[in-house]
């Protein structure tokens, strides 16, 4: 975006890896909602493409906010008229340190995870977002112990009802095959096998896409297709080596079987995991899909950022952070401009893209001494993925989020085909969470958007007798 603006500046792009990540087969679905791929791509395709873009392949060391510089790890330094920080976030790991726990959040770990996979027997996951999800349902041939700390799975984007409806899906044995996936990988030649064995394991690769887990053989040792037991509202209290787990002389269980009487574990395994409830289950390894944290320490030092709750920097409605000429855009930042009532901040790739076009927009309105309004992306959250198979769109406050208890659920639930749920306050609608082909998306987006009084309509809103996108057209 920078570079179309600005054809004759020089844009340096800093990156740690070899390969940037693009978007790809972009769809505009409806005035907030947006579809599209991201794909690894060598970073000269985007210099070939524009002039006047130069990708620097280095970590940041140091920034000095008051001399306009940037130092990098390789020992160069770059002076900057306006600076803008994508740096991301990195996954919050349960336990730092230990090599039986794996952090899923780029490809890299992505394909780490699944090396160990192929040899794996059990495995715990812990976590309740997007990504776990994903994983619990594509993982065959091998026993899943789930923790999560909520009631109920995905509490990130559902609440207990659509768990409910998409639990029959994980209990279900696979079925399509999964289509191939689009996205490619490029490394430097030869740095595969270098860069394996020297990497700390906190390099940061560049966050999963929509789809990271297609193509990938996801496939245990076991024979069975599906076997996933959930341990709710836990969480990991420690983990134990196996040496350590000898000494202590407590005892393990079995994987759970319908009858509920669960029996010791004979088995030994190379790592043991203490939840919260008191039980100890033994696997092969620990999956850490606990979220990320906002990846700021380069940054901070000798620097006097405003820094979020979250972590994150600070940006005001123009992506500003709190220091002169220096924005922040994507996992890296938090929003801290009065929102719109139906728009929430979520670190996801939709919001990473938004927030990156917007800010290029800031920083060339910033230049060129014009105001800007705010960018109607940020009018209401609006979020397309696939979970289970099932296309899933979120709207607004689709969980309530931030209502208290002044707000009313209105529901409609087609076991195995879809799942409706609409957030009501006042008669107006705040919020929805659409799983299956549904076509509501666009009708609803509508009618949160302009806040229409639907009290009249009540239970009728969701009438499967009654057209309603012919009604609301």
């Amino acid at each position: 975006k920078l570079a179309v603006e600005f054809p004759s500046e020089d844009i340096f792009l800093m990156t740690v890896s070899p390969v940037i990540k693009a978007v790809t087969n972009f769809k505009q679905v409806s005035k907030t909602l947006e579809e599209f791929d991201v794909e690894e791509q060598p970073s000269s395709l985007l210099e070939k493409r524009y002039p006047n873009i130069k990708v620097i392949q280095s970590g940041v060391k140091q920034l000095k906010s008051d001399e306009h510089k940037i130092f990098t790890e390789d020992g160069k330094e770059y002076v900057y008229e306006k600076l803008c920080l994508c740096a991301g976030a990195k996954p919050k790991l349960i336990f730092e340190g230990n090599p039986y726990v794996l952090g899923i959040r780029d490809t890299d770990s992505a394909k780490a995870f699944q090396k160990n996979l192929a040899q794996a027997e059990r495995i715990v996951v812990v976590g309740n977002g997007g990504i776990a999800l994903e994983l619990v349902y594509e993982i065959q041939g091998c026993e899943v112990i789930w923790a999560i700390k909520d009631k109920a799975i995905g509490n990130t984007f559902f609440d207990a009802g659509a768990a409910e409806f998409l639990i029959s899906k994980l209990t279900a044995e696979k079925r399509e095959t999964p289509i191939e996936c689009k996205r490619t990988k490029y490394t430097m030649e030869g740095s595969e096998e270098r860069e394996r064995s020297t990497a700390a394991p906190d390099t940061l690769g560049s966050a999963l896409g929509p789809d990271w887990h297609e193509g990938l053989h996801l496939k245990g040792t076991k024979e069975f297709s599906h076997k996933v037991h959930i341990e709710i509202l836990c969480e990991v209290k420690k983990i134990h080596l196996q040496q350590e787990f000898i000494q202590l002389q407590r005892t393990s269980l079995t994987f759970p079987k319908e009858e509920k009487n669960v029996e010791p574990d004979e088995v030994l395994w190379p790592v043991y995991v203490e939840l919260t409830n008191g039980k100890i289950y033994g696997c092969d390894f620990i999956v850490s899909a606990t979220g990320v944290v906002p990846n700021v320490k380069p940054f901070l030092d000798g620097n006097n950022f405003a820094v979020g709750e979250d972590g994150g920097l600070e940006v005001d409605k123009h992506m500003h952070t709190s220091l002169p000429d220096i924005y922040a855009a994507g996992d890296i930042c938090t929003a801290s401009w009065e929102p719109s009532p139906v728009w929430h901040q979520m670190r996801l790739w939709t919001q990473a893209r938004q927030m990156g076009w917007y800010a290029a927009k800031c920083i060339a309105a910033d230049i060129l001494g014009e105001s800007i309004d705010m960018d109607f992306s940020f009018e209401l959250f609006a979020h397309v993925t696939k979970f289970f198979n099932y296309k899933v769109v979120v709207l607004g406050k689709y969980n309530a989020q931030g209502l208290g208890l002044d707000h009313e659920l209105m529901l409609r639930c087609t076991k195995g085909q879809e799942y409706v749920k609409v957030v009501m306050q006042n008669g107006r609608m705040m919020g929805a969470v659409l799983i299956g082909e549904t076509d509501l998306e666009e009708t609803f987006e509508n009618l949160i958007l302009n806040q229409m009084d639907l009290s009249a309509y009540g239970e009728d809103l969701l009438n499967p007798d009654i057209d309603i996108e012919d009604y609301f057209d």
